[in-house]
C-alpha cells in the first residue's frame, strides 16, 4: 500500500538530530503523560512503558502511561489532539491511527486530522504486523484460510482492535479480493482480541509481533502472513500478504509519538532528542529487538512524511471499501 522505504531510520536523520544541549531550553514542570489509545497489555502500551521509564530517568520528571482505549484508538488520540500544546501529554500510537482516522473521514465523523491536529516527533518502533488464525483452525497460510472460510457453513468471525482499525481494514481487503466471507467482532485493543483467539472465540486476527510471538512459538496462536513488504526477521518462515497474492493488504507496522498541533519548536526538539537518545540507549535497542521490531528515533520531518503518506494510501482504499464506523 505504500512504500516500506518511507519509514525506513536514515542516517542523514540521525545526524541532523538536535542535541540534548541545543534542545535544553525547555523543561516539563510536571508528570509527562504518554497516552496510549488502547488497554494495557499490547504491544503499543508495552514499547511506551519502556520508553516512559527511560525518558523518567533523563528528564528529571515523572512519566506516565495513561490507557484510554477505545474507537479503534481514536478516543485516546483526540485526548491528545485537544490538550494543551505545552508538552506534557504526548501520544503513543501505531499504524491503526492511519486507518481509522481515514475511516472516521469517510463517515464524517473524524474528531481530528493527522495533518491538523497533531505534531508528529519521531518513529518510537518499526513493528512487523501478523495475520493469525486460532490453533484449531486447519490453515498455516493464507490461502489454506481463505480455501477453509469458503467451506464453513456459516462465515468465520474475524477481530480486530475496532472499526477502522487496521485489521478491520486488511480484513475487508482480504474479503474482497478473496471473493469469501467473515464476521467482524471489534474490540478494544489488541490484548482482549488476542485471549478471544487463544479461547478459539475468533478464528482469525491481527496483531503486532512483538506481543503475539510468544503465543506463536506457543503453538497457541497460527501466523499465517506478514503484511509488511518483508518477511519478519524473527517469523522468516511466514510469507508476507503480496507472496500470497493480496498485495491491496500489505502496511508497515509503527508505532510513534505525536505532540499536539501547535506545540512550540524547543519543546518539540527537546522531546524529540530525548525521546531519540533513548531508542539509542542498548538496554531499550536490545529489549525492541527482542520483541522482534526495529528501534526508531528518526527526524520528525521523516516520521511526518511516512504516517501523512500511509494516510494518504490508505484514504481511497476506506472509500472503495465504504468502511463503517461505530
Amino acid at each position: 500500500m505504500f512504500n516500506r522505504r518511507t519509514l525506513a531510520l536514515g542516517a542523514g536523520g540521525l545526524l541532523a538530530m538536535p542535541s540534548l544541549l541545543l534542545a535544553q531550553g525547555w523543561q516539563p514542570t510536571g508528570p509527562i503523560r504518554i497516552v496510549v489509545p488502547f488497554p494495557a497489555g499490547g504491544t503499543t502500551d508495552t514499547l511506551a512503558r519502556l520508553y516512559a521509564q527511560r525518558l523518567s530517568e533523563t528528564m528529571g520528571v515523572s512519566v506516565v502511561v495513561e490507557n484510554r482505549g477505545g474507537g479503534g484508538g481514536s478516543i485516546g488520540a483526540d485526548v491528545v489532539a485537544k490538550a494543551p500544546p505545552d508538552g506534557q501529554v504526548l501520544l503513543f500510537h501505531n499504524l491503526t491511527f492511519s486507518t481509522t482516522t481515514a475511516a472516521l473521514e469517510f463517515v464524517g465523523r473524524a474528531p481530528h486530522s493527522i495533518e491538523r491536529d497533531f505534531a508528529p516527533i519521531t518513529l518510537g518502533a518499526n513493528v512487523p504486523m501478523l495475520l493469525l488464525v486460532n490453533a484449531q483452525v486447519p490453515a498455516s497460510n493464507l490461502r489454506e484460510f481463505v480455501a477453509w472460510a469458503k467451506s464453513q457453513a456459516t462465515p468465520p468471525f474475524y477481530g480486530s482492535t475496532g472499526p477502522g482499525s487496521t485489521v478491520n481494514l486488511v480484513g475487508e481487503v482480504l474479503k474482497r479480493d478473496g471473493d469469501f466471507r467473515m464476521e467482524h467482532v471489534p474490540f478494544r485493543g489488541a490484548a482482549p482480541l488476542v485471549q478471544e483467539m487463544l479461547a478459539g472465540r475468533i478464528a482469525f486476527g491481527g496483531d503486532q509481533l512483538s506481543s503475539s510471538l510468544q503465543h506463536v512459538r506457543a503453538g497457541t496462536l497460527k501466523p499465517i502472513a506478514t503484511l509488511a513488504a518483508e518477511r519478519a526477521r524473527a517469523l522468516p518462515e511466514v510469507l508476507t500478504v503480496r507472496e500470497q497474492g493480496f498485495p491491496n493488504a500489505e502496511m508497515l507496522g509503527w508505532n510513534g509519538f505525536f505532540a499536539p498541533a501547535r506545540t512550540p519548536e524547543p519543546v518539540l526538539a527537546r522531546l524529540h532528542a530525548e525521546i531519540a537518545a533513548a531508542a539509542q540507549h542498548p538496554p531499550i535497542t536490545a529489549r525492541i529487538r527482542e520483541l522482534g521490531a526495529e528501534p526508531g528515533g528518526n527526524s520528525a520531518a521523516e516520521f511526518a512524511a511516512s504516517v501523512h503518506a500511509q494516510v494518504a494510501a490508505v484514504r481511497p482504499l476506506v472509500r472503495e471499501l465504504r468502511m463503517q464506523v461505530e
